[in-house]
């Protein structure tokens, strides 16, 4: 660590506050003029506050091994000190460190290898097709909830073997659970317990319906998998399975909406995906996921006193890599305010996906489904449109779609 006398201190990073700024001004603006002038913002958050690192220069510090990932603290900020939500928490991976994460994270990622993933490309690719072709010609429809929600749904439900006819209320469960991992609507928080429980208990059902008859699918290795460890709880090995189902449902269907608006945002970029889409699904993916960050952010908690950008950040304060503003660096990427699905300079390990051991398990999935909608639409409906009002990502931990109305021609 640099000399604790050189360094400002956490008291001079600069406080800002999303609720002062004008409502005419968007997010990427503020970003980008905060990125400009400083480093480092302080944004309050619960109880206290969380800094903000706002330049991609600083990423591998900030997730590497000065941090650990938030636990229950993010709850704990926000009044929630037991119950279904603090459990969910204190029990999934994502929110695990060390050892515990190490262990809650192998049997998933070993029966959700991306050998495997890579497998559903034709499963997605059908999926989509099924319901392009449903719509095809019939005047606009609502594509949050009728189409880019039943891809990872219906993929994950056949996945996990739950039958088409539970979907409705098991995209209600998702929809409800994911608010869980964000800051909570005090007015939610009931509804969002309720849905908790329920849709753990579905998934205990699956998951002792798979000890008793295995069927060689992903569910029964992975019962195989912990039984094999022995090592996890109960209340563990459901945690998991909760958690993968949000990972592969909620950000992607965000991500379907908003990568497809900004195609058709920019005719020549769609009309070149229309004319190759197998040849430019990938980066029209990458590009969507960069311009339109579905995850704000990446938060972690310092382990003990640090260094940052010159900015002593003291042991035990909440941090986090801000996506909305790394995925914008002008340091990494050529006019990072455009977007151009034919850049060469995305990087290698895409940040929308996380970083370090915490890096989302659901990848490899949601990138395949990402990417074979974008081509299926391209190919069956190239005529596509928006229709009224253009969709906008709503703040928080995970930004979702407000509305979106599209039709396929």
């Amino acid at each position: 660590m640099a000399d604790t006398l050189t360094l400002k201190s956490y008291n001079d990073i600069p406080t800002v506050d999303f609720a002062q700024n004008s409502p005419e001004a968007s997010s990427y603006d503020m970003f980008r003029q905060w990125r400009a002038a400083t480093p480092l913002v302080k944004v309050p958050i619960g109880f206290g506050h969380m800094v903000l690192a706002l330049r991609a220069r600083t990423v591998e510090q900030v997730v590497g091994s000065e941090t650990r990932q938030l636990e229950t603290e993010s709850k704990i900020l926000q009044g929630v000190f037991d119950g279904p939500i603090y459990d969910f928490i204190a029990q999934v991976m994502l929110f695990a460190n060390g050892e515990v994460h190490q262990r809650r994270r192998q049997p998933v990622a070993r029966t959700f290898a991306f050998k495997l993933m890579e497998a559903m490309r034709p499963k997605a690719a059908a999926i989509a097709a099924e319901l392009i072709q449903e719509r095809l010609g019939k005047g606009p429809f609502d594509y949050v909830n009728e189409f880019a929600a039943q891809i990872p749904a219906r993929i994950i439900a056949d996945i996990l073997g739950i039958p088409r006819s539970d979907l409705p209320v098991f995209m209600q469960w998702i929809s409800d659970t994911a608010e869980a991992i964000g800051f909570i609507d005090v007015a939610r928080r009931p509804q969002i317990e309720k849905s908790l429980t329920e849709f753990s208990a579905y998934v205990d059902k699956l998951l002792a319906d798979r000890r008793a008859n295995p069927r060689g699918d992903f569910l029964s290795e992975y019962v195989a998998a912990t039984a094999a460890s022995g090592d996890m709880t109960e209340g563990e090995i459901r945690a998991q399975v909760v958690g993968l189902i949000l990972a592969g449902s909620d950000t992607t269907r965000n991500a379907m909406c908003m990568t497809l608006f900004q195609l058709l945002q920019h005719p020549e970029q769609w009309r070149a995906l229309v004319a190759d889409p197998d040849g430019l699904k990938k980066k029209a993916s990458e590009e969507g996921l960069r311009y339109e960050p579905v995850v704000s952010g990446i938060p972690r908690v310092a382990i003990e006193d640090m260094a940052v950008e010159g900015y002593l950040i003291p042991g035990g304060a909440m941090l986090a890599v801000s996506l909305l503003s790394v995925l914008r660096d002008p340091e990494v990427y050529a006019n990072p305010e455009s977007f151009d699905i034919h850049r060469t300079d995305q990087q290698r390990w895409h940040l929308a996906f996380g970083a370090g051991a915490h890096r989302c398990a659901g990848e490899a999935l949601a990138r395949v489904e990402l990417e074979e909608v974008l081509a299926a639409i391209a190919r069956l409906a190239p005529n596509t449109r928006i229709v009224g009002q253009a969709p906008r990502l709503n703040p928080g931990a995970i930004r979702t779609v407000d509305q979106m109305r599209v039709e396929f021609a």
